[in-house]
Parts: C-alpha cells; structure tokens; sequence
C-alpha cells in the first residue's frame, strides 16, 4: 500500500515540475531583449489601423449595424448572467484564445528551426541575442591550441575572428600542399569544425581519414572539402566563407 502511495506521489511531482518547466518557458517570452513583444504590439496596432480604415471606407454603415447585433446580444447575456460574472468570463476566454494561439504559433516555428525539440524557441532566442552581445574577439594561432580555444569562446560570443597560421608540412595537408598547390588546410578545418552549430557530427566527418584508395589513403575529408571548395570559389578565404 505504502508503495503504491509513494509511486502517485512520485508521478504527481513529476507532473508538477513538467508544468513548473513550461509555465518558466512561457514567462521567458516577457523578457527584455528578445524584440518579440514589441512587434506583436506592432501587429496588434496594424490591425486596429486596418479596421479604422474599413470603417471609413464603408461609412460606417456596416459597422453600425455589427456595433447594434453585439450590443443586443451582449444585453441579452448580461440579463441572464451579471456584467460583473460574464465580463470577466469572457476578458479570460479570450486572453486564453490569445495565448493558445500565440503558443501553437511558436510551436509550428520550432518545430521547423529546430525539429529535435530539445530546445525552446525563446531559450534560442535568448541564447541569440546573448552572444550577439557578446564581445568582438579577435584569436590569433594554429594547431590544435586555437581550435580548443574557439571552441570555448563561442559560448560567450558570435563575433570572433580566428587568424589562423598555416604551415603544415606533413601529413595530409602536406600532401595537398605539394600537390595542389593549395594552403595547408588543416588547422583551418579544425577551426571550423570547432566553431560550428553542430560540432560533435562535423568534428567527426571533418576529421574522417580515408584507410585505403589509391591516392585518398590518408587524407582528411575536411582537408579535401576545403581544397575542392577553394578550387569551385576560385579562392581560399571565400572558401572558408563559403563553408
């Protein structure tokens, strides 16, 4: 019995926080910063306009006679059910009808910029308008340092410059770079992967090293992406731009 009880519990308070959590989601969208509220105003206004510009269009004469219907009705409403019950009823009807809408509206733009669902729209829109904020940072380097730190840095801005030196002489980007003629693109490709949304999947296909082929055994696939990218833009830094 007493597990039993436990277990209600358990399902009630998990319940109760899922409620908590989205009930803290809804109360991002009030936030300052996120240029949202001021454009629904913006919208709201926009229709209001747009009704006032019917109204003169038509006289008035329509209108007249929609203003006449609701005021039947509504006295209709309030002889049987008080102004001080049925107000108040149908102001959180609508208010409800508002937020349903708005929250399916947010729902369906999620679902499009982020399919996973692990993230909320607004908390994207925090984060983007955080490091859109963030500092200008310039980092200069190579190897594997700046890499690391790029990757770091990202997290508290979106305006960062990497100067990345290259002079890889060996390996794959060696290989290239006698072959093609082209900049070692090593530590370029690091750094990009590094600074990407996605960086655990690109890292990964980036640093994808062929075992065997003639030709291909050894090489990075992200030595070669960047190297067909700046023979297809005709130059290197539009490349790197490009991808």
């Amino acid at each position: 019995m007493s597990l039993h009880i436990f277990k209600k519990a358990f399902r009630s308070l998990r319940q109760n926080n899922f409620h908590q959590h989205r009930f803290g989601g809804w109360l991002k969208w009030l936030l300052p910063g996120l240029f949202v509220k001021r454009w629904l105003l913006v919208s709201a206004a926009g229709v209001l306009l747009t009704s006032l510009g019917i109204a003169i269009w038509v006289n008035l004469t329509p209108i007249f006679h929609i203003i006449q219907f609701v005021e039947t009705v509504l006295a209709q409403i309030t002889s049987v059910i008080p102004s001080y019950v049925s107000g108040p009823i149908a102001m959180i009807l609508g208010l409800l009808l508002v937020f349903w809408g708005q929250t399916r509206t947010f729902g369906s733009i999620t679902e499009v910029l982020h399919p996973d669902g692990d993230e909320e729209l607004v908390d994207m829109l925090l984060t983007h308008r955080r490091l859109h904020k963030g500092p200008k940072i310039v980092a200069i380097g190579g190897g594997t340092g700046l890499s690391t730190l790029l990757r770091g840095l990202k997290q508290y801005s979106a305006h960062i410059t990497a100067v990345v030196t290259v002079a890889d002489d060996g390996g794959s980007s060696g290989r290239l770079r006698r072959e093609m003629g082209v900049l070692p693109p090593g530590d370029l490709r690091n750094c990009i992967a590094a600074l990407a949304d996605e960086e655990k999947l690109l890292t990964e296909l980036f640093q994808y090293r062929f075992r065997n082929g003639k030709g291909l055994e050894g090489h990075s696939f992200g030595n070669l992406f960047l190297t067909a990218m700046s023979d297809v833009t005709g130059d290197l830094e539009q490349g790197i731009a490009t991808s």
